[in-house]
């Protein structure tokens, strides 16, 4: 099938060429015309907070309002802010030494420009997060943006397609949802940089799909990111804030604490503190805070692993009272799960789930050892008051990012870089490195009036010699 045998092809290679042909009538966008985008995205999210919480809840069955506030809404507002502040120093210049045989007069600058229009290709986990997030330093680099949505965001992709149009005209921003076939239509359209969120499988063939129109992409992937808790460290706290990131929305986020690494003597103290903790946090199953499975088919997978743990010898410890799961709204009570094998799909595969392993060690080389025998992570989240100790993990164990003494926080700081590295991703976007992502950065040359190279023109003579000689010497 050709491409004009295909609509939808037909459509995005329309929606590509009309916002390059925007790009090439004013491919370096002002300072004042880059915050006024910002200040436009920004006012969309304000204009239509309560209809983007409703819309994720609807996608999701039910979705906690002030999760979504808190972990979407929040953080592209704020984000917007930040950019606004940093944005005149990003866009500036940069000097930079020039080499002494260039010395008459010569100067070099480092200049950031828009790259063109970039394709963002978004999970359905955090949607509003995972699209707005990254249009803040696309438009902040002066480029325009197609953005696809998930089949799983339906009534969210409804909302952003009908409400935008107000906001950004089609040559700036446009949406799409997943109808079918779009994804990989998708990711085949030549653009300047396309960014994907979403799982490693999937990354591998967007990534298959850009190496044809040698597309740079930047990939945030996911994996099985673990918590260490250190024995100086004080359980409760460590429970206290291990459980929030875990069981907020339901473990379905790529960067929560997948596992966690206890000392072996510390592990039942662990249990009873979140037997106490969460039933306080929730009370139960049907808690409007307390988030659903996104599909049934992700709540089957979950509920095939817990089976497949106890059938070989786990420990299954569901942690508020009542039914175990409900299928009717897709829940699944938090769980700990204790001595699941190795093997088991619980600690083979990324949880994506409200289900913890805990997994105890006598030493801190084993519990490296077996991290470093994997895919590097997406996070590591070590527990620790000692210094050197943390920095001991630090230097042993690579992963994407980390937070020390908490989890997920390092994701929610606007001036760190998120990536991943290995099987959880390449390349950075948020802060400055998002900034730079989305643009190119141009080195430029500025002869001097009088070049020194002039006394290297043909036809060389022992002038040459002696200077090249002294040059290589």
């Amino acid at each position: 099938m050709t491409p004009a045998d295909n609509p939808i092809r037909s459509a995005l290679d329309l929606a590509l060429a009309q916002q390059r042909k925007a790009y090439f009538a004013n491919p370096v966008p002002s300072l004042q015309d880059r915050k006024t985008d910002l200040r436009t995205l920004q006012r969309f999210i304000r204009e239509n907070k309560q209809a983007l919480c409703d819309a994720i809840s609807a996608d999701y069955g039910n979705r906690s309002r002030h999760e979504t506030l808190l972990a979407e809404i929040f953080p592209a507002v704020d984000g917007v802010d930040h950019a606004i502040r940093h944005l005149r120093r990003w866009m500036k210049p940069q000097r930079r030494a020039v080499d002494w045989r260039n010395f008459f007069g010569a100067s070099n600058r480092v200049i950031p420009q828009p790259l063109g229009v970039v394709g963002v290709i978004v999970p359905w986990n955090f949607p509003v997060n995972l699209s707005l997030v990254p249009l803040i330093y696309i438009f902040a680099a002066g480029n325009r943006a197609l953005v696809k949505m998930s089949e799983n965001s339906r009534h969210l992709a409804k909302l952003l397609i009908e409400k935008m149009p107000a906001y950004f005209p089609p040559e700036k921003l446009q949406f799409f949802d997943e109808t079918g076939g779009v994804g990989v239509e998708f990711s085949q359209l030549p653009f300047d940089h396309l960014l994907f969120t979403g799982s490693g499988t999937t990354g591998r063939a967007v990534m298959a799909a850009a190496a044809q129109n040698l597309c740079p992409v930047t990939l945030e992937l996911g994996g099985k990111a673990p918590a260490i808790v250190c024995d100086d460290f004080p359980m409760k706290l460590a429970a206290e804030r291990i459980l929030f990131v875990k069981y907020l929305n339901a473990g379905q986020i790529c960067t929560t604490v997948d596992h966690a690494w206890l000392p072996q003597q510390r592990i039942a103290e662990f249990v009873e503190l979140a037997r106490s903790i969460v039933p306080k946090r929730y009370s139960v199953l049907d808690s409007p805070d307390y988030t659903s499975i996104i599909d049934e088919r992700s709540f089957d997978r979950l509920l095939h692993a817990l089976d497949d743990a106890r059938e070989r010898g786990a420990t299954l410890v569901q942690l508020l009272p009542g039914p175990a799961f409900d299928r009717a709204t897709r829940k699944i009570a938090p769980h700990i799960v204790l001595n699941a094998p190795d093997d088991s799909a619980l600690l083979q595969r990324e949880i994506f789930g409200p289900i913890l392993p805990l997994r105890g060690y006598t030493s801190l080389d084993s519990v490296i050892d077996s991290i470093n025998a994997g895919p590097r992570p997406l996070a590591i989240y070590p527990f620790s008051n000692d210094g050197q100790r943390v920095q001991m993990l630090l230097d042993r164990v690579m992963s994407g990012g980390v937070s020390v003494n908490d989890a997920l926080f390092h994701v929610g700081q606007h001036d760190l870089p998120f990536g991943g590295v290995g099987d959880s991703g390449m390349g950075h976007y948020h802060g400055h490195e998002g900034f730079q992502t989305f643009s190119k950065l141009r080195p430029v040359f500025y002869q001097a009036r009088f070049s020194s190279l002039k006394f290297l023109w043909p036809p060389y003579g022992k002038f040459a010699d002696r200077v090249l000689a002294f040059l290589t010497r």
